[in-house]
């Protein structure tokens, strides 16, 4: 993304609400970036134990 200079969309989509997202989004503050950022990550994470685990010979992750 560097060599092509665009932006991560999660990224730029998180720093465009902070921006127009107004007074409420304002008084959030730093929460604002902390509980998009965690519920993304665990959506994501949710989403790659079961799509990895359902598959047969498969096993993520494959050291917990």
């Amino acid at each position: 993304m560097h060599a092509t200079g665009t932006l991560h969309p999660p990224g730029g989509a998180t720093a465009l609400i902070a921006v127009s997202g107004g007074q409420n989004i304002f008084d959030l503050g730093y929460l604002f970036v902390l509980f998009p950022v965690l519920s993304g990550v665990l959506v994501i994470l949710a989403a790659a134990l079961v799509a990895n685990n359902l598959a047969p010979g498969r096993r993520y992750p494959e050291y917990w």
